[in-house]
């Protein structure tokens, strides 16, 4: 499999970013780690060989960065305020920094399909859900699409414009949602064992169900557990089945 490691230093979050790439052909896959890891953890925790196959047949491409999750929600040094500020200046280092650089590894044509377990399920649907015309889909693992559940109690308009359970509810331009409504791969799945929160997931099937939001919905059995051998099954799974 081919592996490539790229950094540079991103103006939006005024540090070094590094970014994985496995492959050579087929969709982009981006891929936003969970809670406070790195580009390298789903390299680490074997969700990559868990793919390697539909790697090297050229089905897709993947790019894996870094989170910032430590320097925003999941640090308990930092202010509220300076959280949600930090979690906005994420977005922007994707959308403008992440995205034209997959482009230019791929092609303007390539879709952008983007994946994430656990805090990275919400990121990846948040992100695709706000700029649909930058990110093609999306594929949550296990997530919790409220980020009040993260912010302790805080809430601004940073928080409220990166919940999809919030800002969804009153999404009404036609543009954006019918660009939603055009994806074809909206993808949700969790478990049903330890640590797992479906409910988190069956709230935003509903949501988007009466949005009018094509989407799927796998909701596993009680021995699939919030845990790595859970995503090395179910990525996989979506991949090879609905792509």
């Amino acid at each position: 499999m081919h592996r490539e490691i790229h950094a540079w230093y991103s103006h939006a979050l005024h540090r070094k970013m590094e970014i994985a790439i496995y492959g050579h052909f087929g969709f982009a896959l981006l891929m936003v780690p969970t809670a406070a890891a790195d580009y390298l953890e789903y390299e680490r925790f074997l969700l990559i060989d868990a793919i390697q196959p539909l790697i090297d047949a050229g089905k897709l491409k993947v790019f894996s960065i870094n989170s910032i999750n430590s320097e925003s929600w999941l640090n308990s040094r930092m202010h509220p305020r300076d959280k949600s500020l930090r979690h906005a200046q994420f977005n922007d280092y994707v959308y403008n920094e992440v995205v034209p650089f997959i482009k230019s590894q791929t092609s303007p044509s390539t879709p952008i399909y983007i994946a994430g377990a656990s805090f990275g399920a919400l990121h990846a649907a948040n992100l695709f859900f706000k700029n649909p015309w930058a990110i093609n889909g999306c594929i949550a693992m296990s997530g919790v699409y409220d980020l009040s559940v993260y912010t302790q109690g805080y809430w601004d308009d940073n928080v409220y414009f990166n919940s999809p359970m919030h800002y969804l509810q009153n999404l009404n331009d036609h543009n954006t949602l019918e660009q939603i409504r055009r994806s074809g791969h909206i993808h949700i799945l969790t478990g049903s064992g330890a640590y797992e929160d479906p409910n988190a997931s069956r709230a935003l099937s509903s949501l988007l169900y009466h949005k009018g939001i094509p989407h799927d919905l796998d909701v596993w059995g009680w021995d699939i557990e919030h845990d790595w051998p859970t995503w090395r099954k179910m990525l996989p799974f979506v991949l090879s089945s609905k792509f």
